[in-house]
């Protein structure tokens, strides 16, 4: 009768027995705790008596453990006889998809029936961090940065806007934890780089120094990680493994505020890393003393190092992004295009490759040649048809054209009556088109002060009043400068 028993139980497949299993659970726990603990469990593998169960986290297979032990060992010798067991395939978290459970068997007989089953961790760590508590058998040579080998300084293209961030990002590289740049805080608004030089700093390090350990995580993950390890009772493995660190690079550390006890924790580990010379590298969207909800200490530490800003990059660093970035991705374009591309997205490095990739696929897609008038329609929708505000950059470039001057010529400090008065009428109608400064606007026109640019606008009106013919060419820029909104 055993035999047969045994060679009907071979027909049953692993997900019948499960099935099996939850229709007596589901009677015996509320909707809610079953919809919450058991209806993610899925059955992988059914191995004469024994049933394996995959569940999605640690946290779930200890709350199993605590408060389900005792139902789910009698509904797994209902289904699987008196020497049935179950064993736990719990998904440990990672980045990645190759990552391998690790199994947690409960035994089928123990005295008092509720003995904590052993858990069996694989020594070997691969395809990442898996979680940021220690594990017997990781090593710090196992540990993956994390870090996208996209975003390397040959991709990150230089200028006036980077420089400072660029230069000390690329001496921390060569010598991390040995500069006076400890930390590294690169600042500056959405979209200008922040991530990518934080990335390619991170490359620079793994590459000059194979056996750092490098770690490339966003705010929000750390927060996450903390707040799970506050509920499984684990907080010292979690600031042990993020000392463990050789260079730490957090990325967008403004969501820290107004967690104190995150920051509390980041505290410690920051301190335990500059004390033992390890690189801290930190990204914000705001310079330290504009942060809010940030504790004093905190930003104290923030001020040891570097604070380098990324500010909008100036017209020839836009082309010259577009430039790379259609080298890279084996592209060629007229310089109008790239230009005019250049010239309507002026804040936002992201949003520039993004309509320019817009552009591209639009061309692929249809089949059509890419032109100017295409380039215009696409970032009419890229930008949603609204109003974009004009920049002294694109006030130049019509000025240029029309009176067919080079822009290098317009910034020349020549006396030529030709060049200076339209270097006058930029400025005038910089003024008139945008919020920048005086000053500002004179820098961008040859590196003038804010009394040039005010004679410049007086003398502007004051020929409009007495010269038709420089009254009607100023009425044509303002027409095509009006069209271009």
């Amino acid at each position: 009768m055993q035999k047969e028993k045994d060679s009907s139980s071979k027909e049953i497949t692993c997900e019948q027995v499960w099935e099996n299993c939850l229709k007596l659970i589901r009677d015996n726990v509320n909707p809610q705790n079953f919809k919450t603990w058991f209806e993610p469990i899925r059955a992988v593998k059914l191995d004469d008596s024994t049933l394996t169960i995959e569940v999605p986290s640690q946290f779930v297979y200890e709350w199993l453990e605590e408060h389900y032990i005792g139902l789910l060992r009698k509904t797994i010798k209902r289904e699987l006889g008196q020497e049935g067991r179950l064993e736990y395939s719990i998904l440990m978290e990672t980045s990645t998809q190759n990552s391998k459970p690790y199994t947690v068997k409960l035994p089928a007989k123990s005295n008092n029936g509720l003995k904590n089953p052993s858990v069996s961790i694989p020594q070997q760590i691969s395809g990442g961090i898996r979680n940021p508590f220690i594990i017997p058998g990781l090593k710090k040579i196992d540990i993956d940065p994390q870090l996208n080998s996209n975003y390397s300084f040959d991709n990150l293209v230089e200028g006036d806007c980077n420089r400072l961030a660029r230069s000390a990002g690329y001496a921390v590289a060569q010598k991390p934890g040995g500069t006076s740049f400890n930390p590294l805080l690169i600042y500056g608004n959405v979209g200008l780089g922040k991530t990518h030089l934080a990335h390619a700093i991170g490359i620079d390090i793994k590459n000059n120094f194979p056996e750092k350990t490098v770690l490339y995580v966003p705010s929000e993950k750390f927060m996450l990680q903390f707040v799970d390890s506050v509920r499984n009772n684990s907080q010292n493995d979690f600031v042990h493994f993020y000392q463990m660190m050789d260079v730490l690079i957090i990325d967008d550390i403004q969501f820290f505020a107004g967690k104190e006890k995150t920051q509390d924790v980041f505290f410690h580990i920051f301190n335990h890393l500059h004390q033992n010379n390890k690189q801290i590298i930190l990204t914000c969207d705001k310079a330290p003393v504009d942060l809010q909800g940030m504790e004093q200490r905190l930003l104290s530490r923030f001020k040891w190092g570097l604070a380098a800003d990324l500010q909008i990059p100036d017209l020839e660093t836009r082309i010259a992004i577009l430039k790379k970035k259609m080298y890279v991705d084996g592209i060629e374009l007229p310089n109008e295009i790239s230009e005019y591309i250049a010239l309507s997205i002026t804040n936002n490095i992201r949003e520039l490759e993004g309509a320019l990739i817009s552009i591209i696929a639009q061309s692929s897609l249809n089949k059509k040649p890419i032109t100017l008038e295409l380039a215009k329609q696409m970032i009419d929708k890229f930008v949603k048809n609204t109003v974009h505000e004009i920049s002294i950059d694109y006030i130049q470039k019509i000025v240029c054209d029309y009176f067919e001057l080079a822009l290098d010529v317009l910034k020349s400090k020549t006396r030529k009556r030709e060049v200076v008065q339209a270097r006058q009428l930029a400025m005038y109608f910089s003024k008139q088109f945008t919020k920048s400064s005086l000053s500002n606007i004179g820098m961008h026109c040859g590196g003038k002060d804010h009394a040039t640019v005010l004679h410049a606008c007086r003398t502007v009106n004051n020929l409009m009043d007495t010269d038709k013919k420089f009254k009607a060419q100023v009425v044509d820029l303002q027409k095509r400068i009006n069209l271009s909104r």
